[in-house]
C-alpha cells in the first residue's frame, strides 16, 4: 500500500505540469488582449506597458511560463487581473470551502442514494420497482444541469404558489441555500452510482460462489451483506473517481446559475473577463482536487480488495 501512495505522489507533479502548461497555453493562445479588456475605454499608451510590464505580458511566453511555475513552487499563483490585483490564492481561499462544502455535501447525496436505489433494483429484478427505478435513474444521469434547473425552479414556483413557501432560487449563506444546488450538483452522479452498482450486483448474484451459499442453508442476509455486496464493492467504488468528474463539471453550471461564490463561479466570472492568473490558479486547484480524491479512492480500493494492497 505504502507503494501505492508513492506511486501517485511522485505522479502528481507531472500531472500539475500538464495541467498548468496547457491552461497557461490556451490562454497564451486565446484571441483578444487581457491588458486592453482590464483597461476599458481608456487607451493610454504608457498606461498599457506598465500594466504589461507588470504582470510580465511583455515577457517570450517560455519565460511567463517560467516564473508561473516558480511562483507556483512558492504558492504564488499571481496577481488577477480584474479583482484589483489581488493575490489570486486569496480569491480562490475565499471559494475554496463553499465549493468543497457543496461538492462533499452533493457526493454523499449521491453515496448515500445512489447504492441503495442500486442495490434495490438488483435485488428486485424484473419487477416493478426495479423498473420504477431504472425510469428514475436514467432521468437523472441524462438530464444536463442547466436544463434540470428551470425544472426545479418551476416546481419551487408551484409549491410557492400552493403554499406561500419556497426555497431561494439564488445566493447564498443561509441553510436553504443548499437545497436547489446540491439537489442539482449530485443528480448525475446519483444516477451513474446507481447504475453501475446494479449492474455490479447482478452480476455478482449469478456467480457460482452465491447459489453455492444458498445450497449450504445460509441465511439470505448473511449471502447478501457477505458474500454479495462484499464483492461487489470494487466495482462501485471505481465510480467515485468519474462522480467527482461530473461534481467538478458541473459545479461550473451550478455554482454560476445559483450566484454561488465557489470555485466554480471564480473561474466562469475569470473566463468571462481574461482573468488568465485566475483561470490557471482555479484549474490547478481543481486538477488537484481530483487526483487526490483518486489517491483516496485507491486506499478504499486496498481496504476493501487485499489483492489491490498486494499489488500496491
Amino acid at each position: 500500500m505504502l507503494r501505492l501512495i508513492l506511486r501517485r505522489f511522485i505522479s502528481l507533479p507531472f500531472v500539475i505540469l500538464s495541467v498548468t502548461f496547457l491552461t497557461f497555453i490556451v490562454s497564451y493562445l486565446a484571441p483578444g488582449d487581457p491588458i486592453l479588456a482590464l483597461m476599458g475605454n481608456q487607451r493610454d499608451p504608457e498606461i498599457y506597458a506598465r500594466l504589461r510590464t507588470l504582470y510580465g505580458l511583455d515577457l517570450p511566453w517560455y519565460q511567463q511560463y517560467g516564473e508561473y511555475l516558480g511562483g507556483l513552487l512558492q504558492g504564488d499563483l499571481g496577481l488577477s487581473f480584474r479583482f484589483a490585483q489581488r493575490p489570486v490564492i486569496e480569491l480562490i481561499q475565499g471559494g475554496l470551502p463553499v465549493s468543497f462544502g457543496l461538492g462533499l455535501t452533493a457526493l454523499s447525496l449521491s453515496v448515500l442514494i445512489g447504492i441503495p436505489l442500486g442495490l434495490v433494483a438488483a435485488l428486485y429484478h424484473n419487477t416493478p420497482a426495479e423498473r420504477l427505478i431504472m425510469a428514475l435513474i436514467l432521468a437523472l444521469y441524462a438530464i444536463p444541469s442547466f436544463v434540470l434547473i428551470p425544472i426545479l425552479q418551476w416546481i419551487n414556483y408551484q409549491v410557492y404558489l400552493a403554499t406561500g413557501w419556497s426555497l431561494p432560487a439564488a445566493g447564498w449563506g443561509r441553510p436553504e441555500h443548499w437545497v436547489m444546488p446540491v439537489v442539482v450538483l449530485s443528480a448525475a452522479s446519483l444516477g451513474y452510482i446507481a447504475r453501475v452498482t446494479r449492474s455490479s450486483v447482478r452480476e455478482v448474484l449469478e456467480q457460482d460462489f452465491i447459489r453455492t451459499a444458498r445450497a449450504k442453508g445460509l441465511p439470505e442476509r448473511r449471502v447478501r451483506w457477505t458474500h454479495m455486496f462484499r464483492n461487489a464493492a470494487l466495482p462501485i467504488l471505481t465510480v467515485i473517481g468519474p462522480a467527482i468528474a461530473f461534481l467538478v463539471t458541473g459545479a461550473f453550471v451550478v455554482e454560476s446559475l445559483f450566484s454561488i461564490p465557489g470555485i466554480g463561479f471564480l473561474s466562469v466570472q475569470a473566463i468571462q473577463q481574461r482573468d488568465y492568473p485566475v483561470i490557471q490558479g482555479t484549474t490547478v486547484i481543481l486538477a488537484l482536487s481530483v487526483v487526490l480524491m483518486n489517491l483516496v479512492t485507491d486506499l478504499l480500493y486496498s481496504v476493501v480488495d487485499p489483492r489491490v494492497r498486494l499489488e500496491g
